[in-house]
Order: C-alpha cells, then structure tokens, then sequence
C-alpha cells in the first residue's frame, strides 16, 4: 500500500509538499436520469479541447475559446449528423472543478440523448469516469481538501435544510479550518519536543515541558469538541431511527400515517395487522427520520407474526427514539410495563392513545416523563408526539443553534484513534525523562498521521477509493 504524505517527522519536524496529476481525459453525464430541460456531459482531462472540437460542431472551436465563456452549435456523430444542439461551457485550468481544462456540454435532458453524446466522447477519445472522479480530481489538483469533498456528497444527499446548510459550511472549508487549526498546532508541539531530545535535560529551561503539556492539554480540548459534533452529524447525514411499538390495535399504524401525512399502513380493528416492518422518511424541526411501524407486541401463534414481534424488538435496541403507544381505553397490562421496562427512559415517548375512552383509574407503568395523551383517529395530540420525539433528540445537541459543520463516521473514527495517541503522548511527556519524551515524540507522529487522514494531508489509495466510490458517477 503506497501512502502519500505532506508531513515527514525525523529528528526535527518537517514539511514535505506531494503533488499528482493525471494525464488521461474522463466524460460522464452529470445530470441525474430522466427527462428533464437540460442534460449536461461533463468532460475533463488533457485532451478534451482535441475532443471538444471534434463532436462539438459551432462557429468558434472551443479550444479558441477563453475561460468562462460559452458557444452555441452542434454535437455530431462520427458521419457529422446532428444528435443535438446546445452549450459548450468552457473551463480552463486551474479555473475549473477539477483544476483541469474542462468542458460541460449541455443538451436537451433524456436518457437516449446524454448517452448518444456521452459515446460520441468516449469515441474522440475520452474514457467512463468512475464514480466520484472528478472530486477526486479536484482533491489532487488542490482544488479542496476531503473534509471539503465528503460534503459534496452530503450536499446532495442532503435530506433536511439544516444538512444541506452544514454541508455548504463544510464545503466553504468551515470544518477544515478547525482540523488545520488542531493538526498545525500539534506539528509545531511535536517539533518543539523533537527538539528537546537534541539537549541535555539541565540544558533546558525548568518551564519547557509544562508549556508543552499545557499546548498538547488545548489540543486535546480541541479535539474533544469536536467528537462532541458526533452525535448532530450523524443525525443529519443518516438521520434518526424512531421505532413505533406497542400492544396491538394500540394505534401504531394510525401513528404512522399520521406523521406522513398518508395512508402508507393498513389499520383496521383485527389485531395483528401489521406483520413486517414499514419503513419512510420524514423531516421534523430539520432533523431527517426514518420511522418505523411495526408489529403489536404479543405472544404469537402464527410464525410469520412472531418473526415480525422479533424484528420490532431487535429495531427497538438500536432505535435513537422508541414511541411506545398503550390503549388506555383498556385496564393497563402487564406486558405494556414489561415492555417499557427494556427500553432506555430517555429514548422513550410514550403515549397514552384513545384518551377520549381513557379508564381513569389506570395506573400507567411510566415513570421516565410525562407521558403524551392522545385520540389519533381524531387526530388529537399529534403535534404534542412530534414536539416530544423532537425534544428527546435534541437533549444534549440545539439544533435551533445557527448551523455548523460536523464530522462524519469517518472522521470520529481518526479522531478517536488520534484521541488515543494524544492521551498516551501527554502521559510520556509528564515524566520528563529522555525515553519518555522519545515516547512522546512517537504517539505524537501516529496521531498526526491520523488527523492528517481527515483532510488528505496524509493518505493513500485505499483510503480514496473509498471516499470517492461512494460518490455518484459524474461528480
């Protein structure tokens, strides 16, 4: 495995510049599939001015043309009849996404069309993009660095105008600034330490090694708020599980519609309805859902309910909210405080469903918050269950606060790794010894070589194929 740094640490830290280039030109259709007003080709590469001027057919040649400017004309087959006709853009490097000489041509949208144009290029000479290439392209000519790049893929998976506005922020280098901050301030520590091993210990001044402990003390600091984004990226990129449950005939699918807004379950009276899990999105106070109805709760004859009781419960355990709805027109049982006795109070709603019928000498096996009451076939108390699931998914993050970039799965996963050589790092260096110091030293160098992974300034191929294959082709 080849890895790429643009950091070295010998005896003295130093900084090593890497630089890529590619020589081959890729094409892809960048517009998603389906009719629609206006197809775009994109190409990019050093031979895309031979290849522009070959299949684009106007007044002009494009290769004639300067950057940032535009030509009408023709897109033609190898015989020069006419597939379609539209805008060359053009784009010059450094000035493109790609930070190569790139074209965009645009045509009318269709399936039959783009890929008639898209051929053309591959015959001129052009290669299949791969599936994020030009980002990747864009992250080795310098263009932005991987934190920048992932949030273009969050931007268009974005499902909530909260995610898409993080991931602008992310995508305008917001979260970067922070890991640049965190990774330059630990390469002049560790530089300061590596120099240290070049003294004698009387040499050095008393205040040396507690100055280093309190920088690397700020850093690590740094590094914990930004684990602490954890929780609020993930809800947005992936969104919050929220599980319905419950007795049967408690009201779980009339739940369910209900906070779609569309028959999307089948409710009727015979208990048991519900057999599988149903699964759909919904956006609530900007945080992305997936809800999920599932099947009454019961001890069940039939093999194909009890394997949806068993699915219900396994989703259940890894649920961020359960909303466990009871029937409190029936005297309270003793499954429903079973039940609710294996799940997480401050992941739990609980709802009190036809409280127009409520027997009011129940006594409700609650005892984590107040529960919600509510007549879903009138639609009573809905707005009350989705201002309860929001307030249990915001304990601990405000989503109301302004928006900022957070990390991804990705990103959590190097910080902790770099969380766990910083700590070892302070513990060495408190013993201000020669090897320990040395020691310090070490852990150092395997955290940096961690945090340099987040934003690219330390990687190898592994690491981009993986990035970038999740990517769509044509981005």
């Amino acid at each position: 495995m080849q890895i790429y740094h643009f950091f070295r640490l010998e005896s003295h830290l130093l900084l090593e510049s890497s630089t890529m280039s590619t020589t081959d030109t890729i094409a892809a259709i960048a517009t998603p599939p389906g009719e629609g007003g206006v197809g775009i080709v994109r190409i990019s590469g050093s031979n895309v001015w031979k290849i522009a001027d070959e299949i684009f057919q106007c007044l002009e040649l494009p290769s004639s043309k300067e950057g940032g400017t535009f030509v009408f004309g023709k897109i033609t087959d190898t015989s020069g009849e006419e597939i379609d006709e539209g805008l060359c853009l053009i784009f010059r490097s450094p000035k493109s996404y790609t930070g190569e000489d790139t074209v965009e041509i645009q045509g009318h949208g269709g399936t039959v069309v783009l890929k008639k144009i898209l051929r053309r290029a591959l015959d001129a000479g052009a290669r299949m993009a791969e599936p994020g290439e030009f980002t990747k392209r864009a992250f080795l000519n310098g263009k932005m660095d991987l934190v920048q790049a992932e949030a273009v893929a969050d931007l268009i998976h974005a499902r909530s105008d909260r995610a898409a506005k993080a991931a602008v922020e992310q995508l305008e280098g917001g979260l970067s600034k922070q890991f640049n901050a965190l990774y330059d301030g630990l390469v002049e520590t560790a530089a300061d330490i590596e120099t240290t091993l070049d003294f004698v210990e009387d040499e050095l001044p008393d205040d040396v090694f507690p100055n280093l402990g309190k920088k690397l003390d700020q850093s690590f600091q740094t590094l914990e708020n930004l684990l602490d984004t954890w929780d609020e990226g993930r809800l947005l990129r992936e969104g919050a599980r929220v599980v319905i449950m419950g007795r049967p005939n408690a009201g779980k699918s009339t739940l369910f519609n209900a906070l779609l807004g569309s028959e999307r379950a089948i409710v009727t009276e015979l208990a048991g309805t519900t057999r599988d899990v149903l699964e759909e999105g919904l956006v609530l106070d900007g945080i992305p859902l997936r809800i999920l109805d599932t099947a009454g709760l019961r001890e069940a004859e039939c093999e194909i309910e009890r394997e949806g009781i068993r699915r219900a419960r396994a989703h259940s355990e890894v649920a961020d909210i359960a909303v466990y709805l009871i029937d409190s027109s029936q005297p309270v049982s003793e499954e429903d405080a079973e039940h609710l006795s294996k799940l997480y109070p401050s992941r739990t709603v609980v709802v009190l469903n036809k409280a127009d019928r409520k027997i009011t000498d129940n006594r409700y096996p609650i005892t984590n918050s107040q529960p919600v009451e509510a007549s879903l076939i009138n639609g009573a108390g809905l707005s009350e269950i989705k201002a309860a699931i929001a307030a249990k998914l915001e304990a601990g993050v405000d989503f109301h606060a302004p928006v900022h970039a957070v990390i991804s799965e990705r990103h959590r996963n190097l910080l902790v790794a770099a969380r766990v050589e910083l700590a070892a790092a302070c513990e060495m260096l408190s013993g201000f010894e020669d090897e320990t110091v040395a020691l310090a030293a070490e852990h150092l160098r395997d955290a940096l070589e961690s945090l340099g992974q987040v934003t690219g300034r330390t990687y190898h191929n592994e690491l981009l194929d993986n990035i970038f294959s999740r990517f769509c082709i044509g981005k």
